[in-house]
């Protein structure tokens, strides 16, 4: 987990070996707005959802949290809250999948996840780590929508 962590971290900065001045394109309308350092970077919540403890053996049940997970996503997204969000192949860790929050405190991001049917069930439970990033990470949003077929 550490690697993964370590990973996340340090890719940001791999930009910064190109070639050119870092401020050659520097936009500060557009870096304030979206809340940039001067590195172009902010703090996240990273959240590292794993298997909870709960079992669940009614699949109709189960099946009808992780549709409201979904749907919590989709509020989440909605309200600029969430940014990122996916899951993880099969992996002996457990580990599940991913939220990267534009929330400020792990104490506000719990707030949210606490708004998560899987989560709140225990089928799912969260880490919450700060995560030093790219400010410019909530742009993505509106290209993945011009990209993707369906949202299911």
């Amino acid at each position: 987990m550490l690697r993964l962590l370590l990973l996340l971290v340090l890719v940001p900065f791999a930009g910064n070996a190109q070639t050119g001045s870092a401020g050659d394109n520097y936009n500060k309308a557009l870096a304030d707005s979206l809340g940039a350092d001067q590195y172009g970077m902010r703090m996240y919540q990273f959240v590292l959802l794993k298997t909870g403890d709960s079992t669940i053996a009614d699949k109709e049940k189960v099946a009808s949290l992780f549709k409201g997970h979904m749907d919590n996503i989709g509020k989440l997204v909605a309200a600029h809250q969430l940014i990122v969000a996916g899951p993880f192949a099969k992996n002996p860790q457990q580990y599940r999948g991913l939220f990267i929050f534009t929330t400020k405190t792990k104490e506000e991001t719990a707030a949210l996840l606490a708004s998560d049917p899987a989560v709140k069930s225990g089928l799912l439970k969260a880490e919450i780590y700060g995560w030093y990033g790219s400010a410019a990470l909530p742009l993505y949003l509106p290209l993945h929508q011009q990209i993707e077929k369906s949202n299911h």
